[in-house]
């Protein structure tokens, strides 16, 4: 089965190097990647750049759907070299919240195609909804038969209201995104697991655009990198309800005398059924050693 992530990007600064006596100078700019895997983690990756040869990098030998923004930088994992008949590579999923903010922006300026197309987006949200926690295969089925006819009178209404609108408004903008989106749009119908929207992994980015007004910015690019790495097990402990502070003193405690090949039992997906087989006494005390049990 094919994965589903979803990824989003924002600014970091990271402080300069000495100055050795040189003039001030500016803080350096970095980005920090979000990215939530399924239902199972999320995870976080600093890098200097925003650009498309980073994401290359950042997705190499991911094969499912990635849903983004309608950011350029993506589109060179689905329209980069073509897969082999037998791999599935990246396909690109759209971003209706994306999509529904053109439009309020057009309707927050009295434009009645801004306030329609919030009314139709409003109309397939309300229809998802009401599936919302069915399994995957059906979830799929009722999009096709419920949702499909919803989204196919959406881009006709697009495509018409387009022919006759003029200028350079928010209105047209609202259109023409929508417009040049619809095939990444549509592609909420091809598997039940994807929401319809990006909106998640914005959720995950919040804490850091907040948090940065208070810390300003990073010591260094290693510090951001280690900021990554704890912001990914903070947001995978609130993923699955695992309290932090006591996740991150339990495993610092295990770590030393888990077997490298096995990290992945201690990540916080799978960590209450590790714990479950731990020695609770063995666990509980400041230190000591840690008895690792059996693989499964």
């Amino acid at each position: 089965m094919c994965g589903v992530l979803s990824t989003d990007a924002t600014g970091a600064a990271i402080q300069p190097g000495p100055r050795d006596g040189g003039p001030r100078r500016a803080c350096d700019k970095g980005h920090f990647f979000t990215i939530v895997a399924d239902r199972d983690h999320v995870l976080f990756e600093f890098t200097s750049e925003h650009t498309s040869v980073v994401v290359a990098k950042l997705f190499h030998g991911f094969k499912g759907y990635l849903q983004t923004d309608a950011s350029s930088v993506y589109d060179v994992l689905d329209h980069g070299p073509l897969p082999l008949d037998d791999d599935p590579g990246v396909t690109l999923v759209g971003c209706w919240a994306h999509c529904r903010r053109y439009f309020f922006e057009a309707a927050l300026c009295k434009y009645d195609v801004g306030i329609e197309g919030l009314r139709r987006i409003r109309d397939i949200y309300h229809v998802d909804q009401t599936f919302k926690d069915r399994p995957p295969g059906e979830r799929k089925k009722l999009r096709e038969q419920l949702l499909a006819p919803l989204i196919d009178r959406f881009f006709v209404w697009v495509a018409e209201t387009r022919r006759t609108a003029i200028g350079r408004t928010l209105a047209t903008k609202a259109l023409g995104y929508a417009t040049n989106q619809e095939a990444e749009l549509r592609r909420v119908l091809l598997d039940g697991r994807l929401p319809l929207d990006n909106t998640r992994s914005e959720r995950s980015l919040r804490k850091i655009v907040v948090g940065r007004k208070n810390w300003l910015f990073y010591g260094s690019e290693v510090h951001a990198q280690g900021a990554a790495a704890l912001f990914s097990l903070l947001a995978s402990c609130r993923l699955h309800g695992i309290e932090p502070i006591r996740y991150l003193d339990e495993v610092l405690h295990v770590l030393p005398y888990w077997p490298r090949e096995r990290f992945l039992e201690l990540s916080p997906l799978r960590w209450a059924a590790t714990r479950a087989r731990l020695d609770v006494a063995e666990l509980e005390r400041p230190v000591g050693a840690i008895t690792v049990p059996p693989a499964e």
